[in-house]
C-alpha cells in the first residue's frame, strides 16, 4: 500500500493498492496550448505498468503538474490490462504490427537471450514478463506510437493450445450432420 501526502485542506491522505503492478514512466514531455493571454502549459506522462507474470497495460495521463499527470496514466494502464499468452519465457510465435507510422517486429527467442529491444517496447515486455525475446521498430520513432503499436502486437498474439482447441471446436460445429439412408421403399 502507498502513502501519498497531504491532499487538500482537510488533511485526508490518499491510499493507493499496488495490486501486484509495477508502474514505469517512459515517456514525459510539456505540451502547450496558445490562447489569447498566451501559453496553458501541461504534462503527458505515458505509463505502463504490469505485473511480470503476462499482464501488462499503457496509458497517457494529462495534468497541469506531471505528478497527476502519472497518477492519471497510472489508472488509465490498469483499467486497460491485457493479458499476454507466454511460452515459457518468450511469446509462442512472431509477429508484426503496422500502427499509424509505427511498425512493431516482435520474434520469440531462445533462453539467455534477454530482452533485445529498446526504449518504450522494453518496457512493455519486461513488464509482460517477456524474458527472451527480440524486437525491432520501424518508422515512427515517437515512443507513445510505439507504446500503441507493440500493445497491438501483444493483443494479436494467441496460445497455440487454445487456437487449436478454438478450431476444432469450431470444426466439429459446422461440420454437416451424418447423412441418413432413405428407408425402402414399400409397394
Amino acid at each position: 500500500m502507498q502513502s501519498y501526502g497531504d491532499r487538500g485542506s482537510f488533511g485526508r491522505q490518499r491510499f493507493e493498492e499496488t495490486g501486484g503492478f509495477s508502474e514505469r514512466v517512459v515517456y514525459t514531455r510539456r505540451i502547450a496550448k496558445v490562447v489569447k493571454g498566451g501559453r496553458r502549459m501541461r504534462f503527458n506522462a505515458l505509463v505502463v505498468v504490469g505485473d511480470g507474470e503476462g499482464q501488462v497495460g499503457a496509458g497517457l495521463g494529462k495534468a497541469l503538474v506531471i505528478p497527476d499527470a502519472v497518477r492519471k496514466g497510472n489508472a488509465i494502464a490498469r483499467a486497460g490490462v491485457l493479458q499476454v499468452p507466454l511460452k515459457g519465457s518468450t511469446i509462442p510465435q512472431m509477429i508484426t504490427v503496422k500502427k499509424g507510422a509505427t511498425i512493431v517486429i516482435i520474434k520469440p527467442a531462445r533462453e539467455g537471450t534477454g530482452v533485445i529491444a529498446a526504449g518504450a517496447m522494453r518496457a512493455i515486455l519486461e513488464l509482460a514478463g517477456v524474458k527472451d525475446v527480440v524486437g525491432k521498430t520501424l518508422g515512427s520513432r515517437n515512443p507513445i506510437n510505439i507504446v500503441y503499436a507493440t500493445l497491438e502486437a501483444l493483443r494479436q498474439l494467441r496460445d497455440p493450445e487454445v487456437e487449436l482447441a478454438r478450431r476444432a471446436t469450431a470444426m466439429a460445429a459446422a461440420a454437416p450432420p451424418p447423412r441418413r439412408e432413405p428407408a425402402p421403399a414399400r409397394n
